[in-house]
């Protein structure tokens, strides 16, 4: 079965980087797309970045767009989300996603259309 698991979390002050890491591990993931989401205490899970495996076709939150970097290594089968000028409002527990359905742009980018999910990893920044 489809196993996701996350790295990479850590305590940074703003301004600063972070790199996480998903290995994926089960499938084969030519197919499917992959995300990260993030949920902040007392808020909803949000969607921050999405990458297909076969094509490498990436798509950002506007809150992230310029800062965060999505990429993939599809022989390791490893997703990573490179966090750059980091602010406090990052602050959230980052989950690593993947689907094998058809979406869109919009669809893809909302969490109901995930299946598998990894555990997470908390990532806080520090003003």
């Amino acid at each position: 079965q489809v196993q996701l698991v996350e790295s990479g979390g850590g305590l940074v002050q703003a301004g600063g980087s972070l790199r996480l890491s998903c290995a994926a591990s089960g499938s084969t993931f030519s197919s499917y797309v992959m995300g990260w989401f993030r949920q902040a205490p007392g808020k909803e899970r949000e969607f921050v970045a999405h990458i297909s495996w076969g094509l490498g076709s990436t798509y950002y939150a506007d809150s992230v767009k310029g800062r965060f970097t999505i990429s993939r290594d599809n022989a390791k089968n490893t997703v990573y989300l490179q966090m750059n000028s980091l602010k406090p409002e990052d602050t959230a527990v980052y989950y690593c996603a993947a689907t094998n359905r058809w979406g869109t742009i919009a669809t893809i980018s909302q969490q109901y259309h995930y299946n598998y999910w990894g555990q997470g990893t908390q990532v806080t920044v520090s003003s």
